[in-house]
């Protein structure tokens, strides 16, 4: 859908999101079944809310090869 928002989720938001702990989270980047961070500055990372909400929809079957 093109009218919705993308913008850059920062950790916090992301893990209140998906109910996963941070150690889970960068696990599961680590393994492929969690979209990486995106570097936005020198110190500063986040996620694009569309990547997170598509792995909410489906997190079992969510793969990086995918995007």
């Amino acid at each position: 859908m093109a009218n919705e928002s993308d913008r850059y989720l920062r950790l916090d938001e992301v893990l209140m999101r998906t109910s996963l702990s941070r150690a889970t989270l960068y696990r599961k980047i680590q393994e492929g079944s969690f979209p990486a961070q995106a570097k936005l500055s020198h110190r500063r990372c986040g996620w694009k809310e569309s990547v997170i909400r598509n792995w909410c929809d489906n997190p079992m079957f969510w793969s990086a090869d995918n995007l």
